[in-house]
């Protein structure tokens, strides 16, 4: 697998739901063009990102949160019928086969790794990309290195967007971000790693297509 380093301001136009973890969602559709079949957002929170995805699918839209209560907020913002949620563990829920686009922002940490890592995998569907949007450990020199840079560029767009509270629970990461490369290595052959401003990273992996009957 690689690991790059991308490095990007925040986008000119102002989001009322900006925060470090929204704005990437715009790489989803970036690494993962639409349309796709069936749509899984895991750690889904009050569901914003459903909501994003949801024009660019042609089936449904899932979320998956381990929180009722966000779960609930999220039904009462849906605006299309192609959403539709369950609260429960991703680990365990029954979510209803795989999916052509699996997405997990800012939730792997969440979960044990290798664990976590597998179960998205097996709820990507053959040819289905997975991305993931997550947080590690600083542990190296350049993660260091990044999360000093990414200092003074957070104070930067904080001041100029503001900072959307998502009202969900924060735990700190205690997997680095070698840990997640050797698990991803092991478990999601061909996945592609960054790392990212704001103390971010991303990991995009398509699944092997299925073979011609």
């Amino acid at each position: 697998m690689t690991t790059t380093t991308a490095l990007a301001l925040p986008a000119p136009s102002r989001d009322p739901f900006w925060n470090h973890n929204t704005h990437y969602h715009r790489l989803v559709p970036r690494v993962a063009p639409p349309p796709w079949r069936r749509v899984l957002d895991v750690g889904c929170g009050e569901g914003l990102l459903t909501r994003r995805l949801a024009p660019g699918a042609t089936e449904d839209v899932v979320g998956v949160d381990s929180s009722p209560e966000q779960v609930r907020r999220a039904e009462a913002a849906a605006d299309s019928p192609r959403l539709r949620y369950v609260a429960g563990d991703v680990l365990t829920a029954d979510l209803d086969g795989a999916y052509d686009l699996v997405t997990c922002v800012a939730t792997l940490h969440h979960l044990p790794l290798r664990e976590g890592l597998e179960r998205l995998r097996g709820l990507t569907a053959p040819g289905g990309t997975l991305v993931v949007v997550g947080l590690a450990n600083p542990s190296s020199p350049g993660d260091l290195a990044l999360g000093a840079l990414g200092l003074p560029v957070s104070r930067w767009a904080r001041r100029r967007r503001g900072e959307w509270d998502a009202g969900v629970p924060l735990t700190d990461p205690t997997t680095s971000l070698g840990d997640v490369r050797a698990a991803a290595r092991a478990l999601l052959p061909g996945a592609r790693l960054r790392r990212h401003v704001y103390w971010r990273y991303s990991l995009v992996w398509t699944a092997t297509p299925a073979r011609p009957a």
